[in-house]
């Protein structure tokens, strides 16, 4: 047996692949035993053997060794039992239960606790513990007390729950195994069914204790054993039906317990092996003593010499009672003389011994031997450090589990070994159990220094098992996060996701991806070395590049991709061949996982953002910089998550944290607008360099935060980019005015806003540039004319050229200004370069467009003549083709994105789809209008084109406040419209077929069938009911026929007279569903959508005044068709003179050095502000309160619980002090008359002293202090 235990603790691996009913290997590995020596019991007249069995049940070998039988006085299981193959092991169905399954095995009690153990977690699949509370005591049939009941329910396995523990008892129905059984089941059924610590019952109990155990018995395993446990005797009891596994220990004898050594084993055993998680600490073992029975003195007393810790219920009976006697009452300072010489261990005193054997007597008077328990007494007292006391009828259940882990932590301190921390297997108790408010009344109370790396393991454990509380414990005590975050340890963060996650599936189809690019690629590895890579398997190859790409699908195209700057690929590479550099690198050293994250609790927050911890992630916001834009950030990352997500649960909480972080941006943005207007806008342009280049403006549009737009201070910002120098208050009409007499401009006709001073202006350009490129104070920077055209203008100049995003974001902006333009070129460029110049330009060029091809299709609109077309048709042409230029230009001139980005970014806009859709309509118009065979379809080609021309005007209503949400409340009627058709087609196909065949029998003309199915009951949705045709009692002038030849040759059929009836009936029924129903139905559906949107029109305006805004501040300051000229500007600039466009890189501005760092320090001291103040908030709300409020009367009803204890003692030491004056009198007053005369009272009587409540040395010390 030894070599197969040995195989199955070494290849626990294979173990979990065999299948589940494949168990032949079992009786292999694991035995019974068997009484192979008939020993007779004296008491039974020779019908019993010492072993419990009856002669009957024994062999013939065991029946005709009778030379051993008279030389043997006791029965040993070593001894005169043997070993044979396991025959009771498998799967266990309760009668009458469900159809879940408990494991059982029936083993000798020699096993070795190393194959027990593999073979539960390996091969019945139990999780690895977390703890392991083994219960010892509280068996036979004796009644459970209820505090006893209590605290197993509310305490023991409530903390078990929350920590994922093993509760090991008999498993019987019988006592406190009953009891155990019960309060797992009854947590259970109520905890949900996604937690992950779930509590196990392991039942380990005698296989001669085990009523109806024959049923367990096949050699060949049971899948499952039907197991009846009715009808109890009184020597033997049923297994428990809430236990999750059953080991049946066995050592040839019937009714005895031999599962007690075995038991103590395994608890050995597992208090050497690791828990399942990353904190990589023992599992902690816990013995619980519960009444219990002299006997289990030595068992206490072994378990101790191996530094085992007891948690003793004291007032539970038994042996409990009197450890919890002899621990409490007896003063340590007894121990203090030594039996030997000075070298030689101290013993116990003499008076001590005596008293431990007066506690004997009195809590065992029936024990014969008195004397090896005193002994085992005594050396369990030198172990008191061990030993933790409960006294359950004063003491909570609800701090049961605070007890439990003290327990564990004074165990842990006598096993850490020198090189150890000796506060490090605490603290890792403490985060596996996620006890904080432990570790931070014993651990972090400051009379512990703490070194970085003593923190690490932890820290990984906190961050892995969603322990936000014990993450910013960490941070707040001494925690670098700059040196422990490095990109490797970021990696290991995400190959532990879960598997199942949305995350999950998306790293693997990333890793996926890139084998698949590696494969195709020529690797210099041999084919062997490849498919050894292909047999790894999934979450421990998620590298950094997959959590970069997984990022670049989900933001999108609003920032460049995260950490290829570590990876060393380039930002603007082709994702091609960043796949074969990252698998090439990959494949090497990889020497960037040593390297510490530049960004750490930002990498942090959108790693806890991935997986949707709401807590965590809030935390690491709240710790990491760029606020506004994280949070912006957070609520994209979870919207586009939320949309890939099937459960609802999960979806739901996915939406719900978005938009919680898309309130902490607009809150934390509106503290920042309060304090400085100006440093806010720079907030809302400038570039992150950790947020791929990317703005909180743009990000905001990414992440659809309509509310974070509907900001104030947003709109304030938008609104001056819209008008530029010109003040807001400028009215419409001065500015269409100013179009047709550009002479204006220069008067105070329109309103310009006030340049600087020309002193301040020379003071400025004789200030030295800082090292951040501003010459001035950065606050100045884009305050009063943010994004006026000179400001435009000095970026466009004065910039250097954009290289990669590196270079970018490296790239210093030039704190002297260009010379100053004439006042008359400065004043027409802010008038004309203004946005809301240039859309009121290109509405009414639009307008003039609109009324040019009107008049071209209905004036001068004919077929080609000899002599060529109308002058009208080539302008209208011409003018289209200035379309197709700007469109060429909004597509491939935006920035340095692939082309395929800049197409997907194109299509992706709704009203660039209409400007497709009517510019291809009008090129096949005009193609097929210049040939006569074709010149109707163009024609008719180009009224639609015209339609779509039309219905582009929609767009400008989005800058009007009114409007503007209208054209939204339109698009989602639209939808709803669409849903509303499938409904109408249902009744209209069945009533147009059911219809047309009642009327006419017989009608093959397809032109009559389409228009009587489909066209006329539409229109009889709208009133348009031919009666006369559908009602045979009405005259209808109409030649008909009922010749069938006449009929396919197109002639019209007659009526069908027999069942007109019918189709009257039917006409009713369907007007009365769809002119009723589903017309109010549509309605209805109206409504909604209107009232939801008007609801929030506000919101929906201002996040489309954005888009809007946008367009504009890109679009040339000309409108078509004087826009040709700006485009041949543009293509010299861009292609010939090779000048970059910041102009069509919207509302970027970057910030290095130190105007970088004060403005990050200004917001995160406007973020601090708004979590003090949302704090204060939060602490007086009437939940917080009322809190507080419990916690200080449960620290009231604690107090006064210990002034009854107090109480209680001076009862006791008043009558104490009674009785010895009343004995002292006696004395005195005896002596006093002396010898001759009787006592005039009889004396007192004596009794024995009692105990007093406080531990000797509370009065003890005193006393000797005054002798």
């Amino acid at each position: 047996m030894g070599d197969a235990g040995k195989e199955l603790v070494d290849g626990g691996d294979q173990i979990c692949n065999v299948k589940s009913k494949d168990q032949t290997w079992i009786p292999k590995i694991i035995k019974k035993r068997v009484c192979t020596t008939f020993v007779e019991d004296s008491s039974s007249n020779g019908a019993r053997c010492q072993c419990g069995g009856a002669r009957d049940a024994h062999g013939s070998v065991a029946l005709g060794d009778y030379f051993s039988t008279a030389i043997v006085n006791h029965w040993d299981s070593g001894q005169h039992s043997s070993e044979y193959p396991t025959d009771a092991f498998g799967e266990l169905q309760f009668a009458g239960a469900s159809k879940r399954l408990s494991y059982f095995l029936r083993l000798s009690w020699d096993t070795p606790p190393a194959t027990v153990y593999k073979l539960m977690t390996a091969h019945w699949g139990l999780p690895i513990p977390n703890l392991v509370v083994s219960i010892v005591g509280g068996e036979g049939k004796t009644k459970v007390k209820t505090w006893v009941r209590e605290v197993i329910r509310q305490g023991l396995v409530k903390a078990s729950q929350s920590t994922g523990a093993w509760i090991m008892t008999p498993g019987l129905r019988e006592g406190v195994g009953r009891c155990v059984g019960e309060a797992v089941r009854d947590h259970a059924t109520a905890a949900s069914s996604v937690s992950l610590n779930k509590v196990v019952a392991l039942g380990i109990a005698s296989w001669g204790l085990v009523h109806n155990r024959e049923q367990l018995v096949n050699p060949q395993g049971s899948f499952p054993a039907k197991y009846h446990g009715q009808n109890m005797s009184s020597d033997t009891c049923c297994l428990d039906i809430n236990y999750q596994a059953f080991l049946l220990v066995d050592d040839g004898s019937v009714g005895l317990r031999p599962e007690t050594g075995f038991r103590a084993k395994l608890e050995d055993h597992i208090s050497h092996q690791l828990t399942g998680g990353t904190s990589g600490i023992d599992i902690p073992v816990l013995c619980m003593l519960i009444s219990g029975e002299a006997s289990m003195l030595e068992r206490v007393e072994l378990s101790l010499k191996t530094s085992m810790p007891w948690l003793v219920l004291a007032g539970s009976g038994g042996l409990a009672d009197f450890l919890s006697d002899v621990l409490e009452n007896l003063s340590s300072s007894q121990i203090g003389q030594s039996s030997g010489d000075g070298d030689g261990e101290a013993g116990p005193s003499i008076d001590l011994k005596d008293k431990v054997a007066e506690r004997v007597r009195r809590h065992f008077p029936s024990e014969a031997e008195a004397d090896k328990l005193v002994e085992r007494a005594l050396s369990i007292y030198q172990h008191r450090d061990l030993i933790t006391i409960y006294h359950g009828e004063q003491d909570s259940p609800n701090e049961f589990d605070t007890l439990l882990l003290k327990s564990l932590v004074g165990a842990s301190r006598h096993r850490v070994s020198e090189e150890d921390s000796p506060y490090n297997d605490e603290l890792k108790l403490a985060v596996t159990w996620n006890r904080v408010g432990f570790a931070k009344s014993e651990l972090f109370n400051g009379d512990i220094h703490w070194k970085h790396k003593d923190l690490e393991d932890s820290m990984t454990d906190a961050l892995i098992n969603d322990k936000p509380q014990f993450v910013r414990l960490f941070a707040e005590n001494g925690l670098n996060i700059l040196e422990y975050l490095t990109y490797g340890r970021l990696e290991s963060l995400y190959r532990s996701v879960a598997e199942g996650t949305v995350l999950y599936q998306l790293l693997q189809r990333q890793l996926a991806e890139r084998r698949g690019t590696a494969a195709e690629s020529n690797v210099q590895y041999s084919p062997s070395k490849v498919a050894k890579k292909k047999k790894k398997s999934g979450p421990e190859e998620i590298t950094l590049f997959e959590v970069a790409e997984l990022l670049e699908l989900l933001m999108g195209d609003i920032c460049q991709p995260f950490y290829y700057d570590a990876l060393g690929l380039e930002q603007t590479s082709v994702k091609s061949r960043a796949f074969r550099r990252a698998s090439k690198l990959l494949q090497g050293d990889c020497l960037y996982r040593g390297m510490r994250c530049l960004f750490p609790w930002a990498s942090l927050f959108i790693w806890a953002v991935l997986q949707n911890r709401s807590e965590m992630a809030t935390f690491f916001w709240e710790m990491a910089g760029e606020s506004v834009l994280s949070a912006l950030g957070g609520c994209k990352i979870l919207r586009e998550l939320c949309k890939l997500e099937t459960e609802t649960e999960a979806k739901l909480s996915t939406k719900e944290l978005a938009q919680r972080f898309e309130n902490l941006a607009h809150d934390v943005f509106g503290s920042c607008y309060r304090s400085n207007e100006s440093r806010s806008f720079t907030l809302l342009i400038r570039k992150s360099p950790f947020w791929g280049g990317t703005t909180c403006l743009q990000m905001g549009m990414g992440a659809d935060a309509r509310l974070f737009f509907s900001h104030d201070g947003v709109q304030a910002l938008l609104s001056q980019i819209w008008w530029g120098d010109m003040k807001r208050n400028t009215e419409v009409w001065k500015l269409v005015f100013t179009f047709f007499c550009p002479v204006l401009c220069y008067t105070n006709f329109i309103s310009f806003r006030k340049q600087q001073k020309d002193e301040e202006e020379e003071e400025e350009e004789e200030v030295e540039p800082n090292d951040d490129g501003l010459g001035k104070d950065s606050d100045s920077l884009y305050g009063n004319t943010v994004f006026s055209f000179a400001d435009i203008n000095h970026m466009e100049v004065e910039s250097p050229r954009p290289n990669t995003r590196t270079a970018g974001i490296k790239g210093r902006l030039h704190s002297h200004r260009p010379p100053k333009r004439p006042y008359v070129v400065s004043r027409w460029r802010q008038f004309w370069f203004a946005p809301v110049t240039t859309f009121l330009g290109n509405v009414l060029m639009y307008f003039l467009f609109l009324l040019l091809f009107a008049y071209v299709l209905l004036v001068d609109f004919k077929p080609s003549p000899a002599s060529g077309l109308a002058v009208s048709e080539y302008v209208l042409y011409f003018w289209v083709f200035t379309f197709v230029c700007e469109e060429i230009r909004q597509t491939f001139f935006l920035g340095s994105i692939s082309y395929r980005q800049r197409i997907r970014v194109y299509i992706q806009d709704v009203w660039n789809k209409f400007d497709l859709t009517a510019i291809t309509l009008f090129i096949i118009g005009v193609i097929c209008r210049m040939f006569k065979q074709s010149y109707g379809f163009g024609r008719d080609v180009l009224c639609v084109g015209y339609m779509v021309f039309t219905l582009r005007l929609l767009h400008i209503f989005a800058i009007h406040k009114q409007l503007g949400p209208k054209i939204i409340i339109v698009g989602k009627m639209m939808k709803d419209v669409f849903f509303f058709f499938f409904f109408m087609m249902v009744w209209l196909i069945a009533y147009g077929v059911a219809n047309q065949a009642l009327l006419y029998s017989y009608d093959p003309n397809l032109d009559r069938i389409f228009r009587r199915v489909f066209y006329r009951p539409y229109l009889h949705i709208f009133g348009q009911i031919p009666v006369e045709e559908m009602d045979v009692k009405k005259s209808w002038e109409m030649d008909c026929t009922h010749n069938m030849t006449l009929i396919q040759n197109g002639e019209e059929p007659c009526r069908t007279v027999s069942n007109n009836w019918l189709v009257v009936i039917l006409l009713v029924i369907y007007l009365l569903v769809t002119n009723i129903l589903l017309i109010n139905l549509l309605i209805a559906m109206f409504s909604y959508t209107f009232n939801k949107v008007q609801a929030h029109s506000d919101i929906y305006w201002k996040f489309q005044r954005y888009n809007l805004i946008v367009q504009y501040h890109s679009l040339p300051s000309l409108a078509p068709p004087f826009i040709i000229l700006s485009h041949i500007n543009i293509f010299i600039k861009r292609a010939i003179r090779k000048v970059p466009s910041f102009k069509i890189l919207h509302f970027v501005l970057q910030l290095r050095g130190k105007a970088a760092n004060r403005l990050m320090t200004w917001e995160n001291i406007q973020k601090e502000d708004f979590l003090s103040a949302q704090n204060k908030l939060q602490r007086n709300c009437d939940s917080e309160r009322l809190k507080r409020m419990s916690v200080k009367v449960d620290d009231v009803l604690k107090n006064v619980t210990e002034s009854r204890g107090f109480d209680h003692r001076l009862r006791v030491l008043e009558n104490e002090m009674e009785y010895c004056s009343h004995a002292l009198s006696w004395i005195v007053d005896t002596m006093a008359q002396g010898s001759t005369f009787k006592p005039s009272r009889p004396p007192p009587a004596i009794r024995h002293p009692r105990l007093p409540v406080p531990s000797d040395s509370a009065l003890v010390m005193p006393l000797s202090g005054l002798v």
